[in-house]
C-alpha cells in the first residue's frame, strides 16, 4: 500500500498539476476550511490525548496553524517568483535568476506533543512549494491522529495529500521508499535513524529535534517577570514542549526571590491544586509518566512534586540542590519538572552549555547588554528569547530549527516555503554576441583579458 501510494503521488507530481499558483492557493484555502470545520473535533482529541483545554488547544496549536496559513497565502505569489540576481561580467551578455522548484513527494513525520501544529505547519509549507505530501502523525496521540486522518483524507485526493497512520512498522516502510524530501520532528535518537534511512537514497531531510534547553536568570534580571514567563514556557502542555526551558541557571543572590515569585505565578495559573486544574495537562502515556517519576526520584522539590497516577499528572515542580551529575540533568526532561542550579559567575553557565550538545533553544533574562552579547556570541543553539520563553516559535518572521544534535533545517513563514523548495540557479545567455576570449586556442592576449574580467 505504501509503495503504491508513493508511486501514485510521484505520478501526480509529474503531471505538473500541483505547480500552478491557483492550484496551490486553492489547496491552502481548502485546508483552512477543513481546519475550521474540524476545530471542535481537534479540540476534543487534544483534550483526550494530552488534557489540553480548548483555549490552549487554540492558541498553541490550531491558531498557530491558521496564522501560518495566513502568512503563506498572503505571500505565496511573491514566494513563487523567480528572483533576479546580478550577473558577472564574465557571463556577458546574460541575465541570472534563482528559481524555486518543488522537490516532489514529501514525507512529514510528526510527533505527539503538538500533534496538530507540528503536523499541519510542515504540510502547509510542502503544499505551498508545490509538492505532494504524505503525513504520518504519531501513534501516541492516537485520537488526534485519527481526526487529522479523517480531515485530510476527506479534503484531498490520495495522490496529492494523504495521512497514513500506524506504528513503528509503518514508519519503517515509509522510510524505505524513494522519497524526494523527508521532514521529521521528534527525538534525537529517532532522528538519527531517520537520517540513516534517508542517506541510503540521498534524500534531503529536515530534522526538528530537541535537547536540554537552558534558561539563565542573571543578578540584574527582572526576577518577577522572569519567574512568570519561565513558568508559562515550562508548564505549557505540561512541559511536553521541545523548546520548553529544560533546566534553570539562577544567580545565587536571586534564588530566594525567584522561588517566591515562581510559586506566586504557578498559583495564579493553576490554583493551589494544579493537578485538578483544567488548565494543566497530563502526561501522554504511562511510559513517559514512569520515566518522569524516575527522573525526579530522591530529588528535593521546593515547589510541587505532587503526582496522581490515575490522572497521569505531575504538578508543576521546581527542584533544588541539583548538580551537573544529577540524574535529571542527563537527558531531556520533556515534562513539568524544572531543575534549578545556582551560579556565581556567568562563565559557569556558558562553559556548561558549550560542553554539552547544542540545545534547540536558549533563554536569557538580563538587563545587561554586555551579558546578552556574551551569551549570544559564545553559545551555540537553535534559537531563543531574551527576557521571555518559547515565543520565538510563534513568529512567522523567525525561522525555527535546531543546530547539531538539536536538528537541521528550519521552517515557519518564508522558511517553510524555502525548506520544501529546491532553488535552482539559472543563467540565461544571449546568442547575439559570443565573446571569444573563453575559447581555445588560449593566447597571452586572452589571458590578459581574462585576468582583467575576473578581478
Amino acid at each position: 500500500m505504501i509503495k503504491e501510494l508513493v508511486v501514485k503521488q510521484r505520478n501526480y507530481f509529474l503531471s505538473k498539476e500541483t505547480r500552478d499558483y491557483k492550484y496551490r492557493k486553492n489547496a491552502l484555502n481548502k485546508l483552512r476550511q477543513a481546519i475550521n470545520e474540524y476545530e471542535p473535533m481537534l479540540k476534543d482529541a487534544l483534550m483526550y490525548d494530552l488534557g489540553k483545554n480548548e483555549a490552549e488547544s487554540y492558541f498553541a496549536e490550531i491558531g498557530i496553524v491558521l496564522k501560518e496559513l495566513t502568512y503563506i497565502e498572503k505571500h505565496l505569489k511573491k514566494l513563487m517568483k523567480n528572483k533576479k540576481v546580478k550577473t558577472h561580467l564574465v557571463d556577458f551578455p546574460a541575465r541570472s535568476f534563482i528559481s524555486p522548484h518543488p522537490y516532489g513527494v514529501v514525507l512529514v513525520i510528526s510527533p505527539w506533543n503538538y500533534p496538530v501544529m507540528l503536523s499541519l505547519c510542515p504540510v502547509i509549507g510542502a503544499i505551498a512549494a508545490g509538492n505532494t505530501v504524505i503525513l504520518k502523525p504519531s501513534e501516541f496521540s492516537a485520537k488526534t491522529s485519527e481526526v487529522l486522518k479523517e480531515m485530510i483524507n476527506s479534503t484531498f485526493n490520495d495522490e496529492y495529500v494523504k495521512v497514513v497512520t500506524g506504528g513503528i512498522s509503518t514508519n519503517q516502510e515509509l522510510l524505505d521508499q524513494k522519497l524526494d524530501y523527508i521532514f521529521f520532528t521528534g527525538s534525537t535518537n529517532v532522528g538519527k535513524i531517520v537520517m540513516e534511512k534517508a542517506a541510503k537514497n540521498l534524500t534531503p531531510i529536515s530534522l526538528e529535534l530537541g535537547g536540554k534547553s537552558p534558561v539563565l536568570v542573571t543578578k540584574d534580571a527582572n526576577v518577577k517577570v522572569a519567574a512568570k514567563r519561565i513558568a508559562f514556557g515550562k508548564y505549557l502542555n505540561a512541559g511536553q514542549t521541545c523548546v520548553a526551558p529544560d533546566y534553570l541557571f539562577i544567580h545565587e543572590s536571586k534564588k530566594t526571590e525567584f522561588v517566591k515569585y515562581f510559586d506566586e505565578a504557578l498559583k495564579q495559573f493553576f490554583g493551589d491544586n494544579p493537578i485538578k486544574s483544567k488548565d494543566f495537562g497530563k502526561i501522554i502515556n504511562d511510559k513517559h509518566y514512569t520515566r518522569l517519576l524516575n527522573l525526579m526520584e530522591d530529588e528535593e522539590a521546593v515547589i510541587g512534586g505532587v503526582t496522581d497516577d490515575s490522572l497521569r499528572k505531575i504538578s508543576p515542580t521546581l527542584l533544588d540542590n541539583i548538580t551537573y551529575q544529577s540524574k535529571i540533568m542527563q537527558e531531556e526532561i520533556f515534562g513539568p519538572i524544572l531543575p534549578m542550579i545556582t551560579y556565581e559567575n556567568i562563565d559557569q553557565c556558558i562553559n556548561y552549555i558549550n560542553k554539552n550538545p547544542n540545545p534547540l533553544a536558549l533563554y536569557l533574562f538580563t538587563s545587561s547588554k554586555e551579558t546578552e552579547e556574551r551569551v549570544l556570541n559564545e553559545c551555540n543553539f537553535g534559537g531563543g528569547c531574551i527576557n521571555d520563553t518559547i515565543m520565538q516559535v510563534a513568529s512567522d518572521y523567525l525561522p525555527f530549527g535546531g543546530v547539531g544534535e538539536s536538528g537541521m533545517g528550519s521552517y515557519h513563514g518564508k522558511a517553510s516555503f524555502d525548506t520544501f523548495s529546491h532553488f535552482r540557479s539559472i543563467l540565461k545567455k544571449s546568442t547575439k554576441i559570443d565573446v571569444q576570449a573563453r575559447y581555445a586556442p588560449y593566447t597571452k592576449a586572452k589571458e590578459k583579458l581574462t585576468k582583467m574580467i575576473l578581478k
